[in-house]
């Protein structure tokens, strides 16, 4: 201990701005360790981050230097701050870099989650501001300061520290529901004994409830009392009634479709003029992604209100129905094998039940037949299977003579005297004059 007491005394810690230069030097060195640690540590944080498929691996591959780099430095000056007689100038440096970065640890860890900056910062800045007060002897001088900063509104006074409180809780609220229902949906997520609606159903029902429990929590905590809102709880009423009254049909509808079941995420509907395959069923709406990439959000009511065709019910298995028509010197038997081996050859085209040729009827233009095939994904589109079916059978077509018929007409002209019929079909008035 003399040792150490010999050290300090050496290079000048008795003097407040020796230790303030001090106090400066280990913050850079703790911004140095945090660097070098996410420097080193990055390529393996990124490599475990592969693990996690899609956008979310990429967001913790780039979130987990940082946290390493925050992490670091926050230790670096720890031990110090806790060891070392600083003076009240240098425990100010040392605790506004701590602060610092537990506030930038906090805030890489709540964006991590899915949070929106405005919480992670008003979270972070909370955070910074009770590690600096901390250091000095705890919270009671800032709450003082903040309590004597008030407003009347009647009988009701309202402080600079309930507005504060009022703002951190809702933060920290906000931030456990997102996070409690992240968690939930994974875990919901995993089981496998669920079908993919059950899952949803489970999900929605457990995101309602972590809402409203976080609700009454933070009434419990900010200590308001019910009671004052009565007079307008009518009011209140009324106003649901008549203006989320299709909000809350929509709820009820979403929550009754993943009940019964009648369409759930994956499943391929058509509603009106809207064709594509169901992405998720929200509180409000169904988002459906056709073919072309557009996601459409139509709302729960018109599911339950109008007609919707769901061709994966049931069974997966669709009919596609392919019109083809040839020509009437054609020969009939092998343009129907044809039809059948280029319905076959198809990738998409099931086996069983195999591809049948009816023929329909003697059209006009010629034989017309319809080629019956089975697909297993119609959330892959239908008119691709067709587009091959028909290019694979332009090419048999054409390399066994069989014709495909064009529109034709006959014209039949009969020769009448020009002179005859000129003169008797010449009216009174239209006679040339005879003067």
């Amino acid at each position: 201990m003399t040792d150490l007491r010999d050290w300090l005394l050496a290079i000048g810690w008795t003097s407040p701005l020796g230790q303030i230069v001090i106090a400066a030097i280990l913050v850079a060195l703790a911004a140095l360790a945090g660097h070098l640690a996410a420097r080193w540590g990055g390529p393996v944080c990124r490599k475990w981050a592969r693990a996690w498929p899609g956008e979310r691996g990429a967001a913790i591959g780039r979130r987990l230097p940082r946290l390493l780099r925050y992490a670091t430095a926050a230790l670096f000056l720890i031990v110090p701050l806790s060891l070392l007689p600083f003076q009240t100038s240098a425990t100010i440096v040392v605790a506004t870099g701590l602060g610092a970065a537990l506030a930038m640890l906090l805030g890489n860890l709540l964006r991590l989650s899915g949070l929106p900056v405005w919480t992670c910062v008003l979270l972070g800045l909370a955070l910074f501001v009770l590690v600096v007060t901390g250091v000095f002897g705890g919270l009671a001088p800032l709450d003082a300061s903040l309590d004597a900063t008030a407003l009347n509104v009647g009988t009701r006074r309202i402080s600079l520290l309930s507005l504060v409180n009022f703002l951190l809780v809702a933060a920290i609220l906000y931030a456990a529901t997102r996070i409690g229902n992240q968690i939930l949906t994974h875990a919901v997520g995993s089981l496998t004994a669920l079908d993919l609606s059950q899952r949803a159903l489970v999900q929605k029902l457990g995101s309602l409830a972590v809402v409203l429990l976080a609700i009454l929590l933070g009434i419990d905590v900010l200590g308001i009392d019910l009671t004052t809102l009565t007079v307008f709880s009518g009011a209140l009423g009324l106003a649901v009634g008549f203006g989320l009254q299709k909000t809350f049909g929509n709820l009820i509808a979403g929550l009754i479709l993943l009940m019964d079941k009648s369409v759930k995420p994956g499943d391929v509907v058509a509603v009106g003029d809207t064709f594509g395959a169901i992405n998720k069923i929200g509180v409000r709406a169904v988002s459906v992604i056709t073919r072309d990439g557009k996601e459409h959000l139509i709302p729960n009511e018109q599911l339950m209100t109008q007609a919707v065709e769901n061709w994966s019910f049931s069974s997966r298995d669709v009919r596609i129905h392919i019109p083809v028509t040839i020509s009437y010197d054609s020969d009939l038997k092998l343009a129907q094998k044809l039809m059948i081996q280029a319905a076959k050859e198809s990738r998409r085209v099931l086996p069983v039940p195999e591809p049948s040729v009816w023929l329909l009827s003697f059209g006009e233009r010629g034989l017309e037949h319809d080629i019956m095939v089975w697909i297993l994904d119609p959330e892959q589109g239908v008119g691709n299977v067709q587009s091959d079916i028909l290019n694979r059978l332009w090419v048999l077509f054409r390399e066994h003579q069989i014709g495909l018929p064009y529109p034709q007409q006959d014209v039949h002209l009969h020769h009448v005297s020009g002179h005859r019929a000129g003169n008797a079909n010449l009216r009174s008035d239209d006679r040339p004059d005879q003067n």
